[in-house]
């Protein structure tokens, strides 16, 4: 008995084997090519070859071999995907005994996709399953609306361009695509993953469909979006000659109607440098924010985008639009009295780093910008106020050359108001109409410059204040030194009180080692 059982699992292994040898060369699978050739191109609107198709049983597959997509021929003439080879599930029975071809599935194996921007806004696969693919009702379709049962890619990569070219484009690497009840006519589930330059990751997972017949980009869709790690210099996003830098990790929400897409979440920025002369951040920012964007108009909106470092929140609201070659902002950022102390650490990434050794203690800072331009070299400009904070470790009386032997005594300078307006861009930071307000010293107006490298360049006129010790005995001394030269020279002019006009200053070096001079010549004049 049990020899029998062993001669009929024999014979059953056996025969499948024979099964799984001798189909595949009895069914040609190649002769399916021009059909499945002429189907998929009439769905996608494109042009869709490959090579040889062969037939794997224990796959339950067709195998297309060196398969090519296509582009748009308003876009280039090279294929929008290549691929090694392409792996076409099917129903077996319906195959092997009525030679219908009835699709389950697509792989496709190391492709390379070529993404094209085209100026008016429109992408190269903005035409995929367009009007192109329509088909009439008298024409008989192997694979109905182009519905399979999942469609993914495994190791894929993809250059992103501009046409006409900008000489700037993005490459990345290890995409992955899963595509559940894949249909041009439903909506339908898919993940999509890829990895980003200098190790970073990206991830968006969610619903889309059914295809824009129209416009492929303007497909609806819902779905999270992940980043991780993504540091856009690296990625060629920004130019490293902006001077701007993070690394960036976000978590946000996408929701496209066809028409506007929205996008809401939080981006977690470490190692910020907002400028050339600047240097990175010690501790993370969080942004959260929610914008939209018209997908034809390509204008979009900043309903709400709250920048924060520790307790210190500010906001910015306003617009941006897409043009060919750049994001270009129009933006509003209020700054209410924040704390200064803990704006302190964000000083740095703008490229102002306070005098070696000080530290700002106490007060607040008011600030109402514009920030305008291509994102890339954004120009931001208004007022600016510091109000009742003190400089500790620094003694700006005592820094003064020129008075600093009758300069205040203490290790740090009060200040009760410093204000001005900014005007910066990437080539120069310009402040004007400065007023500040020291009561152990006095005031100052004037205006100057930091350069890209840190440079100050600032002309000031000072006004000591004759009511404490310092300002008294520097004013007598000025008076005294200026009232005996100008009289010597000009022996009939009256005596005058040039100090209680202001003493011109200098002020040069960088922000973390300033030097400060006394034009006591300019006085003279």
């Amino acid at each position: 008995m049990q020899k029998r059982w062993v001669r009929i699992v024999i014979a059953v292994v056996v025969l499948f084997l024979l099964v799984v040898v001798l189909v595949p060369f009895l069914v040609n699978a190649d002769t399916f090519r021009p059909t499945l050739q002429a189907q998929l191109g009439r769905n996608m609107g494109r042009s869709v070859t490959f090579g040889r198709l062969s037939f794997s049983l224990l796959k339950g597959s067709l195998v297309a071999e060196d398969i090519a997509i296509a582009d748009d021929p308003a876009f280039s003439n090279e294929p929008f995907l290549r691929a090694k080879s392409l792996s076409i599930g099917v129903q077996i029975a319906p195959l092997l005994f009525h030679r219908q071809l009835r699709i389950t599935s697509f792989t496709i194996d190391t492709p390379s996709i070529r993404l094209l921007h085209g100026a008016n806004g429109r992408w190269n696969f903005s035409s995929i399953g367009g009007p192109a693919a329509a088909q009439t009702p008298s024409q008989e379709s192997a694979i109905p609306d182009l519905t399979v049962g999942e469609l993914s890619i495994k190791n894929g990569s993809a250059i992103v361009a501009s046409v006409p070219s900008t000489g700037k484009q993005f490459v990345y690497s290890g995409i992955k695509l899963s595509v559940q009840q894949l249909s041009f006519l439903k909506s339908f589930p898919f993940e999509l993953s890829a990895d980003l330059p200098a190790s970073g990751s990206f991830k968006l997972k969610g619903d889309a469909g059914p295809l824009d017949q129209k416009d492929a980009s303007n497909t609806p869709f819902h779905a999270a979006l992940t980043l991780k790690k993504f540091d856009p210099v690296a990625a060629g996003v920004l130019d490293a000659s902006s001077g701007m830098a993070a690394v960036i990790d976000i978590d946000s929400q996408l929701v496209s109607d066809g028409t506007t897409l929205s996008s809401s979440g939080t981006i977690h920025a470490s190692h910020l440098k907002l400028a050339r002369s600047g240097s990175p951040a010690t501790k993370p920012v969080d942004i959260r924010y929610a914008v939209s964007n018209n997908l034809e108009t390509r204008i979009g909106r900043v309903s709400d985008l709250s920048v924060q470092t520790g307790a210190v929140a500010t906001r910015i609201t306003g617009g941006f639009r897409r043009t060919a070659k750049d994001l270009v902002l129009d933006l509003h950022l209020a700054a209410p009295n924040l704390p200064v102390d803990a704006l302190e650490d964000l000083l740095p990434t703008v490229g102002v780093n306070l005098p070696t050794g000080s530290k700002l203690t106490g007060g607040t800072l008011t600030a109402s910008l514009a920030i305008t331009g291509p994102a890339t070299a954004p120009v931001i400009a208004g007022p600016v106020e510091i109000d009742n904070t003190r400089l500790a470790g620094f003694n700006l009386g005592a820094e003064i050359q020129g008075l600093s032997a009758i300069g205040s005594k203490g290790t740090g300078t009060d200040i009760q108001t410093l204000r001005a307006t900014l005007h910066s861009s990437p080539q120069l930071t310009a402040f004007s109409d400065i007023y500040g307000n020291l009561p152990q010293i006095g005031t100052a107006t004037g205006d100057g410059t930091v350069s890209p490298t840190g440079a100050l360049n600032f002309k000031m006129n000072a006004k000591l204040n004759s009511s404490n010790a310092v300002g008294a005995a520097a004013n007598q001394a000025m008076n005294t030194v200026t009232g005996f030269v100008g009289g010597f020279l000009h022996p009939k002019a009256k005596p005058s009180a040039p100090a209680n006009n202001g003493i011109p200053l200098t002020i040069t070096g960088t922000t973390s080692k300033p030097t400060i001079r006394a034009n006591l010549g300019a006085m003279l004049r």
